[in-house]
This record gives C-alpha cells, structure tokens and sequence, in this order.
C-alpha cells in the first residue's frame, strides 16, 4: 500500500503540545508535586508530545493553589499563546478549584483533567493523595463557571500506565480537531454546480464558527492555466510528481499537459490564500473547454493531506478537514451509491477518482470519465484516478449549515475485502456498517447531502466531542 507525503500539511499532523497545570492543597507533601512534573514532562514528550511547564519557582511547588497563584499561571499561559493546543490539568493531590478556574478560564483551548490514584499501602496522612475526590471539587466548579473540559475513564490514572497513555491518543485527536477547524480558511473553486442544490452552504454559519470561505471563479483558474507556461520549474515539477504517481497509459499527452496545468495553479492557489481545505467545481466546464476530468488532482492533494472535495462541498470538505485532523490520515469525499446485493449492512461508497493512492488497494489507472463521456463526448474527460479502495476500519461523517449552526453526523464501519464487479467505473469500496439501514434513514430525514466523508480509523469520539464542546456544533451519531 502507498503511504501519503505530509507535505502540505501544515501543523494538523504534529503531535499536540500540551500546557500542564499542576493543582495543589497546601497541607499534602512538596514530594507529590516534584514527582508529578517529572513523571508528567517525561511520559508525554516519550508519547511524542511537546510540553510547557511553569517555572517551579514561579509558585509554591510550581503548582497552583490560590487564586493568586492562578493568575500568576493565567499569565504563564497568556505569553505562550498559540504554542499549545490543550492543556492538561494534573491532581497529583486534592488540588485547589479556585485556584484552577483563575489559571484556565482564558486559556482558549481544551482541557484534559488527570487525576493520581491512592496506592492502599500509601494511605496515612502524610502520603495520600485524595485526588479521587478532588477531581470531582473541579469538575463541579468548572461546570458552575461554564468551563468546558474533558474527562476520560478511569476516573484516576497514573500516567505511567498505557490506560493514560490511550487518554493522551484520544485527546490528541480531539485537540488536533479543534486546532484544525478553529480559524479555518476554505477554498470554494467555481460557482455551485445549478444542478447540485445538494451542496448549498452558508457562508456566514461557517464565519460565525471561526471558517472563513474564499471564492473564486473557475474563469481566473482557467487564465492562470493559460498563462503558464511549460517551461516553468512549477509544471516541470508537477509533471513529475503526477507522472510517479499514478498509471497514465494511454492518457493523451493534452490531458496530462492540461492536468499538470491545472494542479499547479490549484497549489498556487491554496498556498496564496492559505487555505485548510478547498471544494472544486469540477463538471461540466472542465470537460467542455479543458477536456479533463481534475478527479486525479484531488486525490494527489489528500494524498498529502491538502483537503480536497469535488463538486464545490464545502460541508464535506470541513467534514474531512476534521476527520483528518483526528486519525492523522488522508480524508476522501465519497458518495453514497450503490446496495450491495441483499445485505442490509453493506453498500457501495463510490467516487471518480478523487481517493488519495494510500487508501488504495494498489496504484490507479487514469482514465476517461465513462459516466460524463454520455454528456461531453469520449476523450473529453481524461484524470479520473480508478481502481478500489482498500479494506480497513474507517470513520465517517458529513456537514451541513442550517439556521445558522454547523451540523454533523458522524460513524464508524469498515472497508471490506467484498468484490465489486470489474466493469464498475471510478474509485470504490464495499462498507459494511452496523445498521446501515437505519443510519441511512437518519441521514436522509436529517437532509444531508448524498456524499460522505471518511477516513481510516475508528476516531469518531473524540471527533465528536470536539465539534460538540469545544467547536459549539451539532452531532448525531449515526
């Protein structure tokens, strides 16, 4: 199987950096919190994580125990702004609750709340931690402060255990999602196709939600094409990335020149308005005056993790952005397509050719579009990347803007190893999903659209708990 470049891929695949916040009562031992630091410091920079600690000199123990304290660590965090992308709040003991709402009521990201567990021959006065208790005084406080937070099982954990461990995965996920959708830049290239009232969005529902949308019209696309010329370091360079690829036998040299035409400007584009993710008007114009098909394009982006959907989506293009974030692989924009056979909990997931080749079960073929030749003629619409999707555990999900709120579903389900007749054009996978029946009715009187977006992974929770607390979307789980 092909393994995707991350070049491209700005900071949503680095590991997070966390800030760590150490909570105190006065009358447990110095020892407790010493110890925290350098557990807490070494395990998450040995799970590939970045960490920034206040100075333990700053405070009493370098941890947090009064209010003052709080706004002495509040200040800590205001300096390192934009450095972290959560932060974890550690009980090595009991911890003080104001003291903690001080430090992270303005700290702007989320918030993982860990908790040291008693040892039983640990338990007299001078050495317990009684942070079992104590993470239940700062969950109550926060939730009266409207202070959103995570917390995840056990209720305490040592973090040199592989369950803390696991707590880290999941809220590195979650946190990569937020840092990923939160001021957000995506590309809508080419008007919506009149046709497809089915990818209708609200700019100002994504704008209220930190996304801005950038718009342009295929026209300038296409005049940029024009004025490229072959000679270019860009072109030579792109024609040797598409050619390395994918498989181009038989494409008309036109079409490649044309395809490697257009993805130099699309890169071009993506970086002048920096843009997360784009959506792009991909029929029929294209076919008609350019006599490609961009499908190939596409799946070379996600490939390297630039978030590409076809047919202007915008919805689903966040929706993979997303979902990207969270398994740290390429996303892809499928539809909805076909039943498979009588099996209620297998369908079809189908599309052109945008897949990127690492969800692939070997390298595509390019080819003509065989469903778009009836409207714009053979030849017409050579760079739909074909072949079959690989078998593998997948998350799935879509997004649509309704009265002023950003709305998701979101599941789980797997690529199977199913045949789908050879005669079957485009890019396509079978996916079992459990109760896919009832899923599908829940979609469609939810009105989402007819494409979903997936990625490899089972990280819908963490997904979800992103968008719904942190990001102030909708979700139902499907």
């Amino acid at each position: 199987m092909f393994r995707p470049s991350t070049e491209g891929a700005g900071n949503i695949m680095k590991p997070s950096c966390f800030a760590l916040f150490f909570g105190n009562r006065g009358f447990f031992p110095a020892s407790l919190q010493s110890v925290a630091r350098k557990e807490m410091k070494a395990v998450l920079n040995r799970l590939g994580h970045k960490t920034l600690m206040l100075d333990e000199k700053a405070t009493r123990h370098g941890a947090v125990e009064t209010p003052a304290e709080g706004e002495i660590y509040a200040e800590f965090l205001r300096r390192h702004r934009g450095q972290y992308d959560g932060v974890i709040l550690c009980l090595p003991n009991f911890g003080d609750e104001t003291g903690a709402i001080a430090a992270l009521k303005d700290c702007g990201t989320p918030i993982l709340i860990q908790a040291y567990p008693d040892e039983l021959d640990r338990m007299a006065p001078a050495t317990r931690r009684d942070a079992f208790c104590g993470k239940f005084s700062i969950m109550d406080v926060f939730v009266q402060y409207g202070l959103r937070f995570t917390v995840l099982p056990p209720h305490t954990v040592h973090p040199n255990s592989s369950r803390f461990a696991d707590n880290v995965a999941y809220f590195d996920r979650l946190c990569r999602v937020v840092r990923g959708l939160r001021n957000m830049v995506v590309g809508a290239i080419g008007a919506r196709t009149t046709a497809f009232k089915t990818v209708r969005i609200d700019e100002v529902a994504l704008q209220r939600h930190g996304i801005t949308m950038e718009t342009l019209d295929l026209s300038s696309i296409f005049a940029r094409m024009n004025r490229l010329q072959g000679s270019d370091p860009a072109f030579k360079a792109k024609a040797k990335t598409l050619e390395g690829y994918t498989n181009w036998k038989g494409v008309p040299k036109r079409a490649f020149e044309m395809l490697t035409r257009l993805g130099v400007v699309l890169d071009q584009v993506v970086a002048e308005y920096k843009m997360d993710a784009l959506a792009l008007r991909c029929w029929v114009e294209m076919e008609q005056q350019l006599g490609i098909s961009p499908c190939v394009l596409l799946s070379e982006m996600n490939n390297r993790n630039v978030v590409a959907a076809c047919e202007v989506d915008v919805g689903n293009a966040v929706a993979m952005r997303a979902l990207q974030c969270a398994s740290g692989a390429p996303a892809t924009c499928l539809d909805w397509n076909n039943n498979y056979g009588e099996e209620d909990d297998k369908c079809i997931l189908f599309h052109c050719g945008p897949v990127p080749q690492s969800l692939m079960t070997a390298r595509g073929q390019i080819t003509d579009h065989a469903i778009l030749a009836n409207a714009v003629g053979s030849g017409c619409a050579y760079g739909c990347n074909t072949g079959r999707i690989a078998p593998t555990p997948f998350t799935f999900g879509s997004m649509l803007t309704s009265e002023g709120r950003l709305k998701f579903y979101l599941g789980q389900g797997r690529f199977t190893d199913d045949p789908i007749p050879p005669e079957f054009f485009g890019c396509a996978g079978v996916a079992q999903i459990e109760n896919l029946q009832q899923a599908l009715q829940t979609i469609g009187y939810l009105g989402h659209r007819h494409h979903v977006s997936v990625t490899p992974g089972q990280v819908a929770a963490p997904v979800r708990e992103a968008l719904e607390k942190y990001l102030h979307a909708d979700v139902v789980m499907v």
